[in-house]
């Protein structure tokens, strides 16, 4: 499969497509109705398709005025290396080049090894010296 065989859109998968998507990549989902509203919420989206099949999708967060956060950049293991990633957080860069503000707050929870994913794209490490490590907390 190449990447010409997907089509990329700038708008939010459903919630059932959203759910198995994170469940292909081995996340847990809630309930739909709270993914719906969670999709809902959103600031902007990126899904990738295959047909009808949502493959790749990656999307913004925040109160689109001060902090905006990247969410959710997930590519099916079908579909990892073929540069999906890639062409999703250039749309997202974009959305974020247009709508941020001089002194706008970008952050992101990378996974564990897709670090210098993120480093191509933009980010850089909170590595303790000059910004602290960064926190979460999950419930």
């Amino acid at each position: 499969m190449s990447p010409s065989e997907v089509l990329l859109k700038e708008s939010p998968p459903t919630a059932k497509d959203f759910a198995i998507l994170r469940a292909a990549v081995g996340w847990t989902n809630p309930e739909l109705p709270i993914i719906e509203s969670s999709i809902n919420s959103s600031l902007f989206w990126v899904s990738v398709f295959q047909s009808d099949r949502l493959v790749a999708c990656g999307r913004v967060i925040g109160d689109g005025f001060m902090y905006f956060y990247v969410q959710d950049v997930i590519v099916h293991p079908e579909f990892q290396k073929l540069g999906l990633g890639s062409k999703i957080m250039q749309s997202i860069n974009g959305f974020l080049s247009s709508n941020c503000h001089s002194g706008t707050t970008v952050g992101l929870l990378a996974a564990k090894g897709k670090e210098d994913f993120y480093l191509k794209h933009g980010f850089v490490l909170r590595n303790g010296k000059d910004l602290g490590l960064g926190m979460c907390r999950f419930i």
